[in-house]
């Protein structure tokens, strides 16, 4: 289909090519948002931590109210399925997702007896190793639990985010660093967000606002066993203003620097180079 990249989707159990139609006008997540979803990774051969972003969409699923029906193994075996129908050169997103079909009682809540499975596989280049993200402030900040289902991966959560990342762009950066309704740091809009000073590295305490990153606690670990001191705490967006680097992670371009914070330019610095270094040494291995 025009406007789409090489895609492959499984539903019902069939592979269809390209973008097929799945959601009616009263399906309940076209009309009320209940869907869930994940994105794992295959490029240069490997599908680091997939069984990991496997589990995670069956979590979410719970967690939006929706009744899982695929098990991890399953879906590992319809990604191997998928790859095989790419060049081996792509690199692909990996995108398993779960929604409501049907109303639940009183409309508002979903029918989870009701919720339907699709594998997405698509042509989505990666950023090179040379790539660096420019960050601003955000004037919009990341829901509690009480206010949104922060604990899934929610589609619903989006378009928060993608308010925040049209007024990064509409100024002039990349992304947009997201606070928590309290102004302490959270996340960028589309990746976890990491600092290092001094030669420690610190990021964000996960705190019930936003996602604890898959390739976020893959790359504190590998820090970690490589020797570095990784502190999880309360930051305020200051302590990046001073920061010696900045970098983020997330599975779409997986270790990614900074090189500019407000005015302030930034070199990307050994941390932030150790880190995907790391990563790809361990996603190969």
């Amino acid at each position: 289909m025009s406007g789409w990249s090489e895609t492959w989707t499984w539903i019902d159990g069939t592979w269809h090519e390209g973008n097929p139609p799945m959601m009616g006008p009263r399906s309940h997540a076209a009309w009320l948002g209940s869907s869930v979803f994940d994105g794992a990774r295959f490029f240069e051969g490997v599908m680091p931590d997939l069984d990991l972003h496997c589990q995670r969409v069956n979590d979410s699923a719970v967690a939006l109210g929706l009744k899982p029906t695929m098990q991890v193994g399953e879906m590992m075996e319809l990604c191997s399925d998928a790859t095989a129908k790419f060049s081996p050169d792509k690199q692909l997103y990996i995108k398993p997702m779960y929604w409501a079909e049907a109303d639940g009682p009183g409309v508002i809540a979903a029918d989870p007896d009701s919720t339907r499975f699709c594998m997405c596989v698509f042509d989505a280049p990666m950023s090179g190793k040379g790539a660096a993200n420019s960050i601003t402030l955000s004037s919009f900040r990341r829901p509690t639990m009480e206010c949104m289902p922060v604990n899934a991966k929610a589609g619903c959560l989006y378009p928060n985010n993608a308010r925040a990342m049209v007024e990064a762009k509409g100024k002039g950066f990349d992304n947009a660093v997201v606070c928590d309704m309290l102004g302490n740091v959270a996340e960028l809009t589309s990746a976890n967000i990491f600092m290092a000073k001094a030669g420690e590295v610190h990021t964000p305490v996960p705190n019930g606002t936003f996602l604890n990153g898959i390739t976020r606690q893959r790359v504190i670990k590998l820090l970690r066993d490589a020797g570095y001191n990784v502190h999880e705490r309360t930051l305020g967006f200051d302590e990046f203003l001073e920061a010696d680097e900045i970098f983020s992670t997330g599975n779409y371009n997986k270790v990614v620097p900074v090189n500019r914070i407000e005015t302030r330019d930034l070199q990307p610095g050994p941390i932030a180079s150790k880190a995907r270094e790391l990563y790809w040494e361990f996603s190969h291995a």
